[in-house]
């Protein structure tokens, strides 16, 4: 499984860390995640350089992309250089976003019937765009899932653990990251988080 952490310059580094550091701490062959970025290196909104391990194309071939928040989100998806490289496709890719990742989705025209969820600061620029914005942490819809709030990003990764390897192996890499003393309240909250949306 090729997993493809879209990072931008401005990024939010919990956005993209959080996830990178879950989906690798699942055991399987060929399964990895990598941070994809338009340049070489990105310096994110606190003014950590990173470098980037993939180049953005890299999120056209990855079978799981998951495309990070940031200050500089908005400028980001009216830069045509850089959003003419991004072929996303829900059809063979699970794609998900965090916070004002969600814009990046809705300029590549894949929110165009399905809600989502997103930070506070960028709810009413998702709504200029068209696109119903949900009171709720995490939703999926078929390959598409958003997540909103930064400490959020928890549930995009158990998503992707579920839907490819099922609850067992995300219970697993979610009980290296919960707190301690905590793991099965954060573990039957972020499993539930992703059932409810199998139900709709």
């Amino acid at each position: 499984m090729r997993i493809a952490i879209v990072t931008f310059e401005g990024c939010n580094e919990i956005d993209s860390f959080v996830a990178l550091n879950m989906l690798n701490r699942v055991q399987q062959p060929g399964w990895r995640a990598q941070i994809a970025c338009p340049s070489p290196s990105v310096v994110s909104a606190n003014g950590v350089r990173i470098e980037a391990q993939q180049p953005l194309e890299f999120a056209n071939e990855a079978d799981v992309v998951l495309v990070g928040s940031g200050r500089l989100t908005r400028t980001i998806i009216e830069d045509q250089a850089i959003m003419s490289r991004l072929k996303l496709s829900p059809t063979r890719q699970l794609i998900g976003s965090q916070c004002s990742g969600a814009l990046v989705l809705a300029k590549l025209g894949l929110l165009r019937s399905i809600p989502a969820c997103t930070d506070h600061t960028t709810r009413p620029f998702l709504l200029a765009a068209d696109v119903a914005v949900l009171d709720k942490s995490f939703h999926s819809s078929g390959n598409i899932a958003t997540a909103g709030g930064c400490l959020a990003a928890h549930y995009l990764a158990t998503w992707v653990i579920v839907h490819a390897l099922g609850e067992v192996a995300a219970e697993a890499a979610l009980r290296y990251v919960v707190p301690v003393g905590e793991e099965q309240t954060y573990i039957a909250r972020a499993l539930e988080a992703v059932r409810a949306q199998s139900r709709q």
